[in-house]
């Protein structure tokens, strides 16, 4: 892209009644054709489209009156989104820039009750999809005539109430009209047949012909325009009328299937509050939640869900975080500790400050990597769309080939195969394939996230379906990260003074061990004072300086080279290392001080998650800084194998030497394992709803258990054996039919029948998704 290009500002609308990928290549693939037009991004989960646009070539308004023409609603979304990100820096890329949008302007609207729920700048109503369209969009396009309507129906309309619907309801009274009107009078249910195929016909023509304007002939709307028209000139209305009619019932189950995977999406939105009790002077008053700003201080009272991510400054409470970690045991907050948004206030009023605006609080963030993951195909996705591209234009020469070749070079009669290669052209139309794929993503998505498994993307998913070797950081992943001081050995002076030291080089630090020996020292009755000059060595230690003495704290292989380790300091290493402990080695002014043994326990259900995966076929593997006798200690309790003593391209290394006999996926804290994460073929963050564990890594483990890394393999591998159960039955229907329409055993009914059937089926299939417990073991 020409850098003149990266300075277009980004424009963002809404289109309503997308119902599956077919939808969104063909919108997408029209706008692309637009000259000034760069950076498409369009996502079916949340129905938005986004896109740089140079206005001196082409206006917004033509890309409203293109999709519009194509049959779907658009309405530009509130605020601007130029103005959020005009000034991303020249590098962004095409990902970035679209990511840098939804940060900025997060305008994605699931319903009008949830203006302010952390979804954006959403206030101006035409960002809210309800059908408040601009003036391109509002100008009729087909709208107003039944047929393939893509409508904007609002939140909460069953689906008989859709326009689709009453599509499917007109033109099927208009064949039970003709099919009882053939007993009495054959001519007149001829002409109900001839009027139930226009009235379904004319606006899927009319949308034809404007893809094709476009530039994308093949679509299943051009298709469907030939046969109808093809069979109504043969003199085949009865047939049309019931192609038309079964067409028609097939885009209301596509819709209904879009909609269900939408709103276990729009379900995560509901979990934020609408309203919040924001605390100014003493006195509190409702507010509307989106509209809280970061440092103002709400009230959350028992049985109320938090209306944004904050810290507590008063109260102990317990608190069901269900809704973002997925974990329903409440667990006890204070103050100092964070909240996230949704999550349910279960005993004692909190006064909590908020840290984060509501469009970036965590179901925010979780529901917009969900959105933009869906965006992310699949390798499978890519291959299917590029092998559609090529099979759509073959199966109308094929069409022709049929129609013309036996009556011209044998004789053959027109009629007959004018209608059989009618029939040819519905049956080789490939909704089912194309969407087989996204569906089945979109499901495993939603699920994952309602269960606390984030995956970000088809990408992502194929890998982790893939992995053969797991690889966990010890700290923080495999144990709880919560290490405590279980022995301090003193090699010279007094134990006070040992704490001391210590404590002195880690204040500051937010490391799990320096936290422990900090809590040590307090415990004992320290006084904690800041060292000077104080600072890391990486993968060694911390230095720095008390008292005029020069103090490091780090593993005993680095101490050794600062001080002198006599047999009794040997032995006391020995010894506490084999018992698992982690021992941190204090050296001041060149002289071994003592030692501090700490111990982190492995988490409860680390052993389970090991043993499950063993099952699966997957090989764990333990990476860690630690010496070798503790990480042995802890990975023989566990039954894993492991590497110790790893600086962090250490790790790396280790990766891509067990990546040469299988895909690994990487595990960690997704901070200080960040090299190691980006070199494995996936990477995991482990976190409840942080922000390194949802935009770190290629997926998070949202409820910080172990168990949930073999969850997340068993939820990939179902989406990728539900995928290729989809493309077999796509597939295979498609050859079954194919042969038998030329031969002329099948019409054209069956052959939509069997279209519509194929899509139904994969559709039902990946929906089987949504109800999929990653958890339970099989």
């Amino acid at each position: 892209m020409a850098a003149t290009e990266k300075t277009q500002p980004l424009h963002a609308w809404k289109v309503s009644g997308m119902d599956c990928a077919s939808c969104v290549a063909k919108v997408q693939g029209a706008i692309e054709k637009l000259p000034g037009v760069s950076e498409v991004s369009l996502s079916l989960m949340s129905e938005t489209l986004r896109l740089r646009l140079d206005e001196a070539q082409t206006q917004a308004d033509a890309v409203e009156k293109r999709v519009s023409g194509l049959g779907y609603r658009i309405a530009r979304l509130g605020g601007s989104a130029a103005a959020a990100t005009a000034n991303q820096p020249a590098g962004h890329g095409h990902g970035q820039a679209c990511c840098a949008g939804h940060d900025h302007d997060h305008g994605h609207r699931h319903d009008d009750d949830h203006a302010g729920h952390g979804h954006g700048h959403a206030h101006d109503p035409a960002a809210l999809g309800n059908g408040h369209a601009s003036s391109a969009a509002s100008q009729d396009h087909g709208h107003g005539l039944p047929g393939h309507v893509h409508e904007a129906t609002l939140p909460g309309t069953p689906w008989y109430g859709t326009a689709k619907a009453r599509l499917v309801a007109l033109t099927g009274a208009l064949l039970a009209g003709a099919w009882g009107a053939s007993l009495v009078w054959h001519g007149a249910s001829y002409w109900l047949f001839f009027a139930a195929c226009l009235i379904g016909l004319v606006p899927v023509a009319r949308r034809a012909f404007a893809a094709a304007l476009a530039g994308i002939p093949f679509t299943i709307e051009m298709l469907m325009t030939i046969a109808a028209a093809g069979a109504l000139v043969i003199g085949a209305a009865e047939e049309a009328a019931l192609v038309v009619f079964l067409f028609a019932v097939g885009e209301v189950l596509e819709g209904v299937a879009a909609d269900r995977a939408r709103n276990s999406i729009r379900a995560l939105g509901d979990l934020v509050p609408k309203t919040a009790l924001l605390e100014e002077a003493g006195e509190t008053r409702t507010v509307d939640a989106a509209s809280l700003a970061i440092g103002q201080t709400v009230l959350v009272r028992p049985g109320d869900r938090v209306p944004a991510d904050g810290e507590i400054v008063s109260g102990v409470s317990g608190i069901d975080e269900s809704p973002v970690t997925g974990e329903s045991v409440p667990k006890t907050r204070g103050v100092g500790e964070a909240v996230f948004a949704g999550s349910v206030n279960r005993e004692a009023a909190l006064r909590v400050k908020v840290t984060r605006a509501a469009e970036d609080n965590t179901i925010a963030r979780i529901i917009r990597l969900v959105e933009e993951a869906e965006a992310a195909r699949a390798p499978t996705e890519r291959f299917i769309d590029r092998f559609s591209r090529i099979y759509m234009p073959i199966i109308v020469g094929l069409a022709i080939l049929v129609a013309l070749v036996p009556p011209l070079a044998f004789g053959g009669a027109w009629d007959v195969w004018i209608y059989r290669a009618l029939a040819l052209l519905l049956i080789g139309c490939p909704c089912a394939l194309v969407i087989s794929v996204p569906a089945a993503i979109a499901a495993a998505l939603s699920t994952g996230a309602r269960q606390g498994l984030l995956l970000k993307g088809g990408v992502v998913i194929e890998a982790a379906a893939k992995a053969g070797i797991v690889a966990f950081d010890k700290t923080g992943t495999l144990t709880a990260g919560t290490p405590r001081v279980t022995e301090v050995v003193v090699l010279d002076g007094d134990e006070r003074r040992v704490l001391e030291l210590a404590s002195a080089v880690e204040t500051g630090s937010s490391h799990p061990l320096a936290l422990a020996v900090l809590a040590k020292a307090r415990q004992s009755g320290v006084t904690i004072r800041p060292a000077q000059e104080a600072g890391a060595i990486a993968g060694q230690g911390v230095t720095g300086r008390l008292d005029n003495v020069s103090v490091f704290v780090g593993a005993p292989r680095h101490a050794e080279a600062r001080a002198t380790f006599g047999a009794a300091a040997q032995q006391a290493v020995t010894r506490l290392e084999a018992a698992g402990n982690t021992v941190a080695a204090v050296v001041a002014d060149g002289h071994l001080a003592g030692l501090i043994a700490l111990r982190d326990e492995p988490r409860e259900d680390a052993a389970a998650a090991i043993a499950e995966l063993k099952a699966m076929g997957v090989r764990a593997l333990m990476l860690t800084g630690d010496n070798a006798r503790t990480a042995a200690a802890i990975a023989g309790s566990l039954g894993l194998d492991h590497k110790a003593e790893l600086m962090p391209d250490d790790k790396v290394a280790a990766i891509r030497e067990a990546a040469q006999s299988a895909p690994v996926m990487m595990v960690g804290d997704g901070i200080n394992d960040a090299p190691a994460l980006a070199a494995a073929s996936i990477g995991v963050a482990m976190g409840s709803g942080t922000d390194v564990a949802l935009e770190t890594a290629d997926g998070a483990i949202l409820k910080s258990r172990v168990r949930d890394v073999p969850a997340m393999i068993r939820l990939a591998r179902a989406t990728m054996a539900n995928i290729r159960t989809n493309i077999a039955v796509a597939l295979g229907l498609k050859a079954v039919f194919l042969v038998t329409s030329v031969l002329g055993y099948t019409g054209l009914w069956v052959a939509i029948l069997a279209d519509t059937g194929a899509t139904v089926i994969v559709t039902a299939n990946a929906l089987r998704l949504l109800r999929f417990d990653a958890g339970k073991r099989r």
